[in-house]
């Protein structure tokens, strides 16, 4: 199996509050984006485009 460049591993923004329940986790690959509810992140996993995640970050934070 090739070694992935890329794996952030699952993280919280910055922005979140410590004890706050409601946040997501994203977890950046090569080419993918991996968004989980942090608190049932059994509950499934959205998956988006890195192009797709700029863009969303991008309206965001305009």
């Amino acid at each position: 199996m090739p070694r992935l460049a890329r794996d952030t591993g699952w993280f919280k923004s910055s922005k979140s509050a410590a004890a706050s329940d409601n946040c997501v986790e994203v977890r950046l690959l090569d080419s993918t984006a991996l968004v989980r509810d942090s608190k049932a992140p059994e509950d499934g996993i959205l998956t988006f485009a890195s192009e797709s995640w700029g863009a969303f970050l991008s309206f965001l934070k305009g």
